[in-house]
């Protein structure tokens, strides 16, 4: 197990006598990329480690010391202009397992096994990369998959048109990566590494070794298949965090789960941000959204407002999630506890499992899986200038210009009053987005933000309650409130005939969507009395 250990964490390592409880190594310039210090590779100076918690610097030869326990796992925290090597699965060997008595054995998927003494020396191997300051990363929200037959349909949906993608710097993943069935991690990742670039993981709820006694122990599984479940690195001017931010068991009751951070996460995120200059862009990705709202409290406030406590001074930053199986946009202000200059902008990314691969089945045998909100399943680009950002949303199955869906009559009566509407689903919307629509190229007019479930959805929900078969596959969840809908009357006293519709819709970054669709007035004959 040891040499596996060497293989896969890209590590020279001798074996002391004698256990240890404080690390050393060093990080070095691995110009041969053969996963060993050999004579002309320097050690790198001022290189981030950690041990999950606390973070130290190396010195002019590129040594670190940290003190560890039973439980740990060595990090460095990847610079600017440098990378890791990879593994088979294209996941970045930046960390070394330090369990020496291995994980709990009532676990019913394994974690890893017992590591032993501390190596005298854990080494880190880094090669240099030319890195843009402009970049892009592919995320992903709940691949989620239960069993074979779902990583098929993630295959075929998701994977078939990322695969070998060019001009991409990494991809993300927000948690969930399985559905409960963590045998299921490796196929996942197998077939992740399809894409053909180096891949992050966040832990998802749906991740966690349900057997465990305490939080610290939830991720085992997790940490065997993945590394840290808490950690963070650079490219290029943008510095990336990834935590785990489920308590479980939960610390109301024991049982379930709850949205927040222990306290050692949040000493690592606090020792971490004193490495960042406050100009720089932070992207901080984890699994359950940081929202509170009236209904559901679904993450510790007092977690929270330490996490909003320490970014406070950072001029930039964007919070990745995912979990609900919705899309939304997040903005936090100080009513909420956010005490920085600008609000805080969360993206509860929509989920390329959809809703849970529920629905009809496509073409291509793969189930339409439309989240809740009426948002269609997919994935999002992550363009990054500098320290500025952007999201685009890309639909799977559909061109990268579809971010709009219109719903409204195809008939209505000419002249007279109707309760129907247009209805304009924008995918990306936040309620603050201008959002307008035209007939037949007239003048346009300004739509209404409204909070309802998505009429689309709800017809799409519809067919499988009034159907008088079996319809192949499965029904899907009820709909919600979509917060990316906008609502106009339908015009009635126009020419009886056909009649166009187009929606205008203007992001957040100043970027403009549109999408058409028609509607038919009919004359009518007077009801007789």
């Amino acid at each position: 197990m040891k040499k596996i250990s060497i293989s896969l964490l890209c590590l020279s390592i001798g074996f002391s006598a004698h256990a240890q409880d404080i690390a050393k190594g060093r990080v070095f310039e691995d110009k041969n990329k053969n996963l060993k210090i050999d004579k002309g590779e320097k050690g790198l100076q001022g290189i981030a480690v950690s041990n999950g918690r606390e973070i130290v610097l190396t010195d002019k030869d590129g040594n670190y010391q940290l003190p560890v326990g039973k439980d740990n796992i060595l990090f460095v925290i990847k610079p600017e202009g440098y990378q890791f090597l990879m593994d088979e699965n294209n996941h970045p060997r930046f960390y070394y397992l330090h369990k020496p008595e291995g994980a709990p054995s009532l676990l019913k998927y394994k974690g890893a096994a017992a590591t032993g003494m501390l190596p005298a020396s854990v080494n880190f191997g880094l090669v240099p990369s030319q890195e843009q300051d402009n970049f892009t990363a592919l995320v992903f929200g709940d691949p989620q998959p239960y069993n074979s037959e779902e990583i098929a349909f993630f295959d075929k949906a998701i994977i078939g048109e990322t695969q070998n993608i060019s001009g991409i710097a990494f991809g993300l993943s927000l948690g969930d990566l399985v559905g409960d069935n963590l045998d299921l991690h490796i196929p996942y990742a197998e077939t992740v590494k399809k894409v053909g670039i180096p891949w992050y993981q966040v832990m998802g709820n749906h991740d966690m070794n349900y057997e465990a006694q305490s939080d610290s122990l939830s991720d085992e599984t997790f940490e065997k298949n993945f590394g840290p479940a808490n950690y963070s690195f650079n490219y290029g001017k943008t510095h990336f965090i990834v935590l785990d931010d489920i308590l479980y068991p939960d610390p109301r009751d024991g049982k379930g789960y709850w949205g927040g951070f222990r306290p050692d996460q949040l000493e690592f995120l606090k020792n971490d941000l004193q490495q960042v200059a406050k100009d720089r862009l932070v992207v901080i990705s984890f699994h359950i959204p940081l929202l509170i709202t009236d209904e559901e409290d679904a993450f510790r406030r007092e977690d929270r407002q330490q996490f909003f406590d320490l970014l406070k001074d950072y001029q930039h930053v964007l919070v990745l999630s995912a979990h609900t199986h919705l899309q939304r946009q997040n903005f936090y202000t100080k009513e909420d506890g956010w005490m920085g200059a600008n609000p805080l902008h969360e993206y509860n990314a929509g989920t390329t499992s959809g809703d849970w691969y529920s629905g009809e089945l496509n073409d291509a045998g793969v189930p339409v899986s439309t989240m809740r909100d009426g948002t269609p399943k997919g994935y999002a680009f992550l363009k990054i200038e500098g320290n500025r950002y952007k999201i685009d949303y890309k639909v799977a199955g559909k061109p990268k210009e579809h971010q709009i869906e219109v719903f409204n009559p195809r008939v209505v009566p000419h002249n007279k009053r109707t309760s129907s509407g247009i209805y304009a689903n924008f995918f990306m919307g936040a309620e603050t987005d201008k959002v307008q629509y035209r007939i037949d190229n007239g003048a346009w007019q300004a739509m209404e933000h409204v909070t309802n479930a998505d009429p689309g959805f709800l017809d799409k929900l519809h067919r499988w309650d009034f159907t008088d078969k079996l319809m192949p596959g499965r029904r899907p969840s009820n709909a919600v409130n979509c917060t990316h809908l906008w609502r106009a009357d339908i015009p009635t006293k126009l020419d009886a005939g056909n009649h166009t519709i187009e929606v205008k819709a203007t992001d957040m970054f100043g970027q403009e969507f549109t999408a058409q669709s028609s509607y038919t007035i009919e004359t009518t004959n007077t009801i007789a009395e």
